[in-house]
């Protein structure tokens, strides 16, 4: 059968444009909490009067309940089954623990007594953790029944970073150019005023996501039409063991984050901007200057993922994005940094501005690719296997976004605690150093550096390309109809029997 003729014959289940872009929004809601989350450690040490290594050690240290939680929330989504679907509820119930543990953590551990904050403050961000797994989990899980043309999956990732752009670029630029000019400093005053915008805007997002989604939260668009193998907790290792695209987009993705993330880090934005360039305010300048640049790079993957597949579109993108962190590295070592700057605009400066929009274009599109990945491999497990386990594959990645979210923070204290930064983190207006600008140059390009060449390796051994991604939809799609008509032949020979 031709493939026009297959897809003459639905072969996909396509979504409305409207549909893919509003619940794109799901993954904004929590990455809101994300970037809020990034400035947690300057509350904790700088208001509640934890150390650095404390706050370090809780947030890497966190992960350890997420062994336990996520296999299980993401087994509790595969075995949902309500009224109200299988993915809004959970997705509701993320956002309300996630409002609720930040508005705790922020308005009651600096009020307890000295011994019993970090006690509290551990436990408030463990249900931090639990609320982002619902949550962000349904957003890689429901992609599975969202949309399963390969044209449209890459459509959730142009509506993803263009989001993504908004909250980490946009958030900059409010908190450097706006809050901090308006409280002097990382205040109380200043994490009450971030929070409530990011907890109203979180919450309006989650309801847009889960009226996005209600048409497609159905039984009929679960793996084979419901008809799926049933799924123990125990056979999720040898889902895990067996699947080698699963594997190979887990490190992908994990190392992808990791750069990321360290990217986007306030305290590497205030070592870079605010020490190495000397002027913290260019962060939301340069940020506001990387926008449109970042947009049109978001595009231009998208396209080439709809040309060719996921798959060679993150690859390209992570090749940029290597060689980009490379020359801007070389370009820190070799000229003085105070020659960068927008009052004296020469070609050292011009360069940069060019290298650091491709930068922050890349750090945005290339995990806004790997979450439309995730609904392949997903399609993959259905297609081996049988098994619709979208809630084991949300919960997988799940994992990996908050062990690298948290891993990039333990980072940056390990980094800036060997230069002997112990008990707090580098403040504006230090002195540079040549250890301090080592430090930074290493956090803000050389760990993206390494993360995108283990993730280019991870590539090499993933299988999905466009080919092999029609040959699983077209076998899907026939155990579909054979499964459908089965039950109308069977829904007729009882109608005919009375």
């Amino acid at each position: 059968m031709s493939n026009t003729a297959i897809e003459n014959n639905n072969q996909y289940n396509s979504a409305k444009i409207w549909q893919i872009g509003l619940f794109a929004l799901n993954n904004t809601a929590t990455n809101m909490y994300l970037f809020i989350i990034g400035f947690v450690a300057y509350y904790a040490t700088g208001i509640a009067g934890l150390t650095v290594v404390a706050v370090s050690a809780v947030i890497g240290l966190s992960r350890v309940l997420d062994a336990v939680t996520d296999p299980i929330i993401g087994f509790v989504i595969d075995k949902t089954e309500s009224k109200f679907g299988k993915f809004r509820p959970m997705m509701v119930i993320g956002n309300v623990i996630l409002a609720s543990s930040v508005l705790i953590m922020y308005n009651v551990t600096h009020l307890l007594p000295e011994v019993w904050q970090l006690p509290f403050f551990i436990l408030v961000y463990a249900l931090y953790i639990i609320g982002y797994t619902f949550q962000t989990a349904c957003t890689k899980a429901a992609q599975t029944v969202l949309t399963n043309d390969p044209k449209q999956r890459p459509l959730f990732s142009a509506f993803d970073a263009a989001y993504n752009i908004v909250v980490f670029t946009g958030g900059q630029v409010f908190v450097a150019n706006y809050l901090v000019a308006k409280h002097g400093d990382f205040t109380m005053a200043l994490f009450t005023e971030l929070n409530m915008f990011a907890i109203i805007l979180a919450g309006l997002f989650t309801i847009l996501a889960v009226f996005a989604i209600k048409g497609r939260d159905r039984k009929e668009y679960f793996g084979l039409a419901g008809e799926n193998v049933e799924t123990r907790f125990r056979d999720y290792w040898p889902i895990l063991k067996g699947n080698r695209p699963l594997q190979m987009l887990v490190i992908a993705a994990s190392t992808d984050k990791v750069a990321t993330m360290v990217l986007r880090q306030p305290a590497v934005y205030i070592m870079f901007f605010g020490i190495v360039l000397g002027d913290y305010a260019l962060s939301g300048t340069f940020s506001m200057i990387t926008i449109v640049p970042s947009l049109l790079i978001t595009i231009l993957g998208v396209r080439l993922a709809s040309k060719t597949s996921l798959k060679n579109a993150l690859v390209k993108a992570t090749w940029v994005g290597l060689i980009t962190a490379a020359i801007l590295m070389a370009l820190f070592l070799l000229v003085d940094p105070s020659v960068i700057s927008l009052e004296n605009i020469g070609f050292a400066t011009i360069l940069f501005l060019v290298l650091y929009c491709l930068l922050r274009g890349i750090e945005t599109l290339t995990p806004a690719i790997v979450i439309p990945m995730i609904a392949d491999v997903a399609d993959y497990e259905t297609y081996r296997t049988g098994r619709f386990v979208p809630g084991m594959m949300g919960t997988i990645f799940s994992f990996i976004d908050k062990v690298m979210s948290a891993m990039a923070p333990a980072l940056v204290g390990i980094v800036v605690a060997m230069i002997g930064y112990k008990d707090e983190f580098p403040q504006l207006g230090e002195a540079l150093t040549t250890p301090l600008l080592i430090a930074t140059l290493i956090l803000i390009f050389g760990i993206p550096i390494l993360g995108w060449i283990i993730s280019l390796i991870a590539m090499k051994f993933y299988g999905l390309d466009d080919k092999k991604m029609v040959e699983i939809q077209t076998e899907i799609t026939r155990v579909r109809e054979q499964i459908t008509t089965a039950k109308e032949k069977k829904a007729a020979a009882k109608e005919s029997d009375k």
